[in-house]
């Protein structure tokens, strides 16, 4: 069954925990989606994972679009949320909901995600208003790294606590369907998802939140450039990649691939009238 916004609202009523991850491409969207998981995030997170940036800011519209269609052509049931790019809405309500609305026409997403919370309340009212299902981002939002002086915990402070929960409950006023809570402490995420009457999605938020979210490259340990410290490691995939990849380059060097059971067989008749036609011996 198809998974939808309204699943998630009923999901969280039940006290049902949310599923979600990344992917960026068809054949992982296929796997993450007959692994049962509830939603799969095409986030701006392919900038580092998938495009090596040392961010997440030079990810544009085309990238987005071009990942999310390849994610929706592979996943038949989970939810799948695109991220807008940094510059994608954060100039006006206008472009906010025009990009929003090629993430969802061009890239097939069926909800797409923005970061910021009372600054951008307009942009999520607008988007929504045109039938687009937006999640929030609030907390730690990589687009602010700069602004931010780098990836730290948000809301460890009165001030900053308010402003949280500030945000997640005008990103909610404004129609948000969810808010992802990215690195903030669990007992304010928790207190957080506690205020709200639509899911809260934990990325290095706790457990308290009613989903939770992980980039899967960090999950199956196939990024190595960096490793916060909320991610666990679900298996060493990257590790059983490196080895693969290994033995192929032997296999290959050696000699001893491809052997007879991968090739494919012509009639030796054929071969003998080709030589001869050829001038050679047979």
């Amino acid at each position: 069954m198809k998974t939808t916004t309204a699943d998630f609202s009923a999901m969280k009523e039940r006290g049902e925990k949310i599923s979600m991850i990344t992917a960026y491409d068809y054949s992982t969207a296929k796997l993450v989606d007959a692994s049962g998981i509830n939603s799969i995030l095409v986030g701006d997170s392919l900038g580092m994972v998938m495009l090596g940036y040392e961010d997440t800011l030079s990810v544009t519209m085309e990238d987005m679009i071009h990942h999310c269609a390849a994610v929706r052509r592979g996943a038949q049931n989970a939810l799948v949320i695109c991220d807008m790019p940094f510059m994608s809405y954060q100039t006006s309500v206008y472009d906010a909901v025009k990009n929003a609305g090629r993430l969802v026409k061009e890239g097939g997403a069926g909800a797409v995600k923005l970061e910021g919370g009372v600054k951008f309340k307009e942009h999520i009212r607008a988007i929504v208003d045109a039938s687009i299902p937006v999640c929030g981002h609030v907390g730690m939002t990589p687009q602010s790294v700069n602004a931010f002086g780098g990836f730290k915990v948000q809301g460890k402070t009165i001030e900053a606590a308010q402003r949280l929960i500030n945000d997640a409950l005008a990103v909610q006023e404004a129609g948000a369907f969810a808010v992802v809570l990215e690195c903030v402490p669990a007992r304010l995420a928790e207190y957080i998802s506690g205020l709200l009457d639509i899911p809260s999605i934990g990325i290095g938020a706790g457990a308290g939140c009613d989903g939770q979210v992980l980039v899967y490259q960090d999950a199956l340990a196939m990024y190595s450039d960096f490793t916060p410290r909320f991610v666990k490691k679900f298996a060493d995939v990257g590790a059983v990649m490196r080895r693969g990849f290994a033995d192929y380059n032997d296999a290959v060097k050696g000699g001893t691939f491809p052997a007879e059971e991968h090739c494919f067989k012509i009639d030796q008749s054929v071969m003998n009238e080709l030589m001869i036609r050829e001038g050679g011996s047979v």
